[in-house]
């Protein structure tokens, strides 16, 4: 089960870290994934799943992250685990949320910043983001059949590559907070009981 874009392009460390040399998506990218959009959220649910299926297949190691999914062998079970698509949906809900906030990219921007800080809380770190951007496109690529284009992989490529390199710095300021926090000595805390004045 494999795809042609299996592993390229989308793996954190090829991200560039400076705004300077990032891709940006033209106005053309956004509204070729928004027509896009249209068409994937009729196949959402099973987007979702066959998307962490793929996920799991082409990655093992991923199932690490994931505590419920975590011993699970058998990729049929996973195929119908309700908290696989449970899981799915809200990952769909996140890159729909996405695409609706293309044209007011601060609010994108926060929107991946506080994700990758969740993920951080989670113990999910940023190697993996760059895998869930290939397997979306692998799956969705078969549901929009000939108005998938070489353009249109590219746009989605791009906007993945702006979303994992959003989520990856969230996760790398939750755990500065987190290590500076640690390292505070508990009497230097403030506390927030007597913080009034």
């Amino acid at each position: 089960m494999g795809c042609a874009i299996s592993g390229l392009g989308l793996t954190p460390r090829q991200v560039t870290e400076s705004r300077g040399e990032e891709e940006h998506l033209t106005e053309e990218q956004i509204d070729m994934i928004k027509v896009s959009w249209k068409v994937i959220q009729e196949d959402i649910a099973k987007v979702g799943i066959i998307m962490f299926v793929r996920l799991f297949e082409t990655h093992p190691e991923c199932k690490d992250v994931f505590f419920l999914f975590r011993d699970v062998e058998d990729l049929e079970r996973l195929r119908t685990s309700k908290e696989l698509r449970a899981h799915g949906l809200r990952v769909m809900s996140f890159i729909e949320k996405s695409v609706a906030r293309l044209d007011q990219l601060e609010r994108l921007d926060m929107l991946a910043v506080e994700l990758g800080k969740s993920h951080y809380r989670y113990n999910a770190p940023p190697k993996y983001y760059g895998y869930v951007g290939t397997e979306f496109i692998c799956a969705v690529r078969p549901i929009l059949k000939e108005k998938w284009t070489p353009e249109l992989e590219k746009a989605w490529k791009t906007l993945f590559q702006y979303i994992t390199r959003l989520m990856r710095q969230g996760y790398l300021e939750e755990e500065g907070t987190k290590r500076t926090h640690a390292l505070v000595p508990t009497k230097e805390r403030p506390d927030k009981k007597n913080t009034a004045l």
